[in-house]
């Protein structure tokens, strides 16, 4: 049988899964556009470049960045992005009590592209339907279904 949250935790649930919601959803356009910054870079050869002589924002042959560079920018934002996403799918993770196999695919959502938006969904159905058969989570919570 399968381990159930704890009762003392039923109120926390929501929280915890609308921030792993809004976190899975960042962290996936944040993949999405340094995937965009990577294919610009590797493939045209080309670099972000914010605030310099070409304009507010320009491509730039890379390694001529005169500004601010926003390629480098965009990595730095998407890994930080990433450990607040790792962090929203550990809480909800320890909540629900799940299998070890279930962090891991969540956490593979922040690095694969388009995955975040599909287990956003998945997850959020599967905990909406815990919710569902339990609620007193919703009761003590304060949300309403």
């Amino acid at each position: 049988m399968p381990l159930q949250p704890k009762p003392a935790d039923l109120p926390k649930i929501p929280g915890a899964l609308r921030l792993y919601q809004v976190s899975s959803i960042i962290t996936g356009v944040m993949l999405l556009l340094l995937c965009a910054e990577v294919v610009a870079k590797y493939f045209f050869g080309t670099e972000l470049e914010g605030g310099g002589p070409n304009g507010f924002l320009a491509l730039v042959p890379e390694g001529t960045v005169t500004a601010v560079n926003l390629s480098t920018g965009l990595l730095i934002v998407h890994g930080w992005l990433y450990v607040l996403y790792l962090f929203a799918d550990f809480r909800l993770w320890s909540i629900m009590r799940w299998p070890f196999l279930s962090f891991l695919v969540i956490a593979l959502g922040g690095i694969i592209p388009f995955s975040s938006f599909l287990l956003e969904v998945k997850v959020g159905q599967k905990v909406k339907a815990f919710l569902a058969e339990h609620p007193v989570a919703q009761v003590e919570s304060g949300v309403r279904a």
